[in-house]
């Protein structure tokens, strides 16, 4: 493989680093060029680490591109890497001419590229705006950066991340920390707690947070120094700030630290950052190599490396109260800095090392490369369709199920999703999105597609709504129309009540439908009583059923931000409203004092739907005394179904907490609000379920002994699961024939 990087040479900070990091790595595996519009220090420094580096300067633009197209068609390269606007502006114009893929890595936001030179944002901002959005793909130095170039309207399905990385060998040792902190100019002794910072003192690093932080925690933990590594135009700015704190003994400017960083780092107790924008930075990763107990803003992807009090602290940007109340509890406790350092290097040095950062180069190429090599057909890829865009998270962990099986047939698969939030579908996912009212875009999505889904879920009845049921049976029987084949895929049906939807239900189903796999045994039942006869039916499980739950510092988080400690013993509750839950809520309050009173379980409400569920889960939990606990945002479904996996017991009338939680085997009890709970629980071989208008507070304390003393008997659970799982793998193998795969 050869690839040619092209960057103006210029480039400092994380950006060099990743830039060079990489390329002297990948030298030896592919074949790397580095191509610099001007020579200087960062030339100078590719060429000692031994990097191919060549000069074309000059700013005769159309003469450049020339010679680059030339000299890339000589060299026989395959792919075009660029960093930064310059370069991207030469390979936007390169890409047509060369006839190659152009790949661009973000490194910072674009729109804050030029912050403070408004001449600078006007002219080399906009022509960089103009170029990323014309090149084929782009590299996101975070999954965040990702996001929020989709979230400006760039295409989900042509983007990559890659976390910048590091090498954590351990650093020798470092030589005495006092002598080198006084040599600084810190006023330090031995029982002193470093909190430091290696940053440009420039606006977008709002180092006024840290120095107010910092002082209100120096008010609280006297043994607290800050030493501010760097230099910019906000240096007289920030000295006055801690002047006027009365913190100016306390807090050290020490400029542009010569001669590595590692001494420096090696000094610190603390590691901040405070910055208002950031991608991946190298200053916590440098940190964290020195085992640093670390606080920072929550920008960019510093969430994905920082898990809420599991591994560090995450703060607001601007946020100096919570900066100084996080500081100064580090710096009382020698333990928790210890703890928490340890932690987040054991997560780092797993995940965001320079090993992980080229191999998943290398990935990103290879895939590039086999996509640009699709041949073009008049028809390829799903529209999947169904109730997605609405905040509950069952029907979203449909998707995400749909999408993961998609993608085992066809990695470079085009997908479009109908959402009713196609915003959102686009961030989480990754992928194409269009309204659900937008008649057009779906229409013509469908004449391009293959195959059509109608996903999961029981979107086929009319209990909730006669117009769902009419807006999935018309797009049904559109997609066949534009020629695709349909599936309606590991999906549950009714209840249809009338005998008109149930005519209709019958002739479009009949006409328009391919293959309908069904998620229990009650809806093929319900499809022959329609007189759904001529699509072929298959009995599968639901999708939801093989995805996977967080790692365990992901939940942890979560649980700990609701303030529930991560390994108790829990009971949970996942309720939501319905007709005539009102009257039945104070039972399972009363039926939470007794788990807690007889089998030591707190009870945990959790919400399935974020938006609908806690006010069910606070009727039901009104006037209860004993501990108690709410999980009113879990996030996705890993890290709900991380957290039902913490539960000895989950009793629940939402039908997705009952499936995440088979899936990890983790004992049942229903209550049935719907047809399609208890036949769920039928198809698993649980019988363990009543009516919602049938409960009792001594029917539901025995459905809890009975789920407890199922926990005793973990062999069980795993075999019903394990069959589940196989079963669920018809819906793909279906999907798999119908695209001709």
């Amino acid at each position: 493989m050869k690839v040619i990087h092209l960057i103006s040479g210029g480039d400092s900070g994380g950006a060099k680093t990743h830039v060079l990091s990489l390329l002297q790595q990948l030298n030896q595996t592919i074949t790397v060029q580095l191509v610099c519009f001007r020579d200087g220090p960062f030339a100078q420094e590719a060429r000692s680490l031994g990097i191919p580096t060549e000069i074309m300067g000059g700013n005769n633009i159309p003469r450049l591109r020339r010679q680059l197209a030339a000299y890339i068609r000589e060299g026989g390269y395959q792919i075009i890497h660029c960093h930064g606007s310059r370069a991207n502006m030469v390979g936007a114009l390169l890409r047509r001419s060369t006839g190659l893929p152009v790949v661009s890595t973000v490194h910072s936001d674009y729109r804050l590229d030029y912050m403070g030179r408004p001449l600078s944002h006007l002219t080399f901002g906009t022509i960089n705006t103009w170029a990323l959005h014309q090149l084929d793909y782009r590299i996101g130095v975070s999954d965040a950066m990702v996001d929020l170039l989709i979230s400006r309207g760039f295409p989900p399905d042509r983007f990559y991340t890659i976390y910048n990385g590091i090498d954590y060998t351990p650093a020798p040792q470092q030589g005495d920390r006092l002598e080198y902190l006084r040599s600084l100019g810190v006023d330090a002794d031995a029982d002193s707690v470093v909190v430091g910072i290696a940053a440009r003192l420039n606006p977008v690093k709002d180092m006024s947070t840290l120095v107010r932080g910092f002082a209100a925690a120096y008010q609280a933990c006297p043994r607290l120094r800050l030493v501010i590594a760097g230099d910019g135009p906000e240096l007289e700015k920030l000295t006055q700030l801690a002047r006027e704190l009365g913190v100016e003994r306390q807090v050290t400017f020490a400029g542009w630290i010569s001669g590595g960083m590692d001494r420096f780092y090696a000094a610190l107790d603390i590691n901040a950052l405070t910055s208002l924008s950031e991608t991946f930075p190298y200053a916590l990763l440098e940190g964290i190599r020195f085992h640093l107990a670390t606080i920072s803003t929550a920008v960019g992807g510093i969430p994905y490396l920082i898990d809420q009090d599991v591994n560090g602290y995450l703060i607001q940007p601007g946020d100096w109260q919570a900066l100084g109340k996080h500081l100064a509890a580090l710096g009382r406790d020698d333990d928790l800095r210890r703890r928490l350092g340890d932690k987040l290097y054991e997560k780092a040095s797993a995940k965001f090392s320079i090993q992980r950062m080229v191999d998943t180069q290398l990935h990103i190429y290879e895939e590039i490369l086999r996509r640009h090599s699709r041949p073009r057909t008049a028809r390829d890829g799903v529209v999947i369709c169904g109730a997605y865009g609405r905040g509950n998270a069952g029907d979203d962990a449909i998707l995400e199920a749909i999408l993961q099986e998609m993608r085992s047939i066809d990695p470079d698969m085009p997908v479009t999703v109908l959402s009713k939030d196609p915003k959102s579908t686009r961030l989480t996912y990754r992928v194409r999105s269009v309204s659900r009212t937008n008649m057009p875009a779906w229409r013509a999505a469908m004449g391009r597609a293959k195959l059509y889904i109608n996903g999961g879920g029981s979107l086929i009845q009319d209990v909730t709504s006669r117009r769902s049921l009419w807006f999935y049976l018309h797009n049904i029987e559109t997609a066949k129309r534009r020629g695709c084949r349909v599936q309606m895929y590991g999906c549950g049906i009714g209840p249809v009540t009338r005998e008109s939807h149930r005519k209709l239900a019958a002739q479009v189903l009949n006409r328009s439908v391919d293959v309908i796999t069904l998620r229990e045994p009650d809806s093929r039942e319900e499809l022959l009583a329609m007189g759904v006869t001529a699509p072929e039916i298959l009995l599968t499980a639901d999708p939801a059923l093989i995805l996977p739950r967080a790692e365990d510092d992901q939940t942890d988080s979560v649980l700990l931000r609701a303030g529930i400690p991560p390994h108790g013993r829990y009971l949970c509750f996942a309720l939501r409203q319905w007709k005539g839950f009102s009257e039945k809520a104070p039972l399972f309050g009363q039926a939470a004092r007794y788990a807690y009173e007889t089998y030591g379980l707190t009870p945990v409400f959790v919400a399935v739907e974020r938006h609908l569920d806690p006010a069910a889960a606070r009727l039901a939990a009104q006037g209860l005394d004993i501990p108690h606990y709410f999980l009113d945002d879990a996030g996705g479904a890993g890290t709900i179904i991380g957290a039902l996996s913490r539960m000895e017991a989950v009793v629940s009338m939402r039908l997705h907490a009952l499936i995440f939680a088979a899936g990890q085997g983790i004992p049942l009890a229903g209550v049935v609000y719907d047809p399609k709970v208890s036949a769920f629980l039928r198809y698993t071989g649980q019988e363990n379920f009543t009516d919602l208008a049938d409960l009792t507070e001594e029917n539901l304390r025995e459905m809890i002994d009975r789920a407890v003393a199922q926990g005793g008997h973990p062999e069980a659970q795993a075999a019903a699961v394990e069959h589940l799982q196989a079963l669920e793998g018809g819906n793909v193998t279906v999907a798999r024939r119908l695209l001709g795969m």
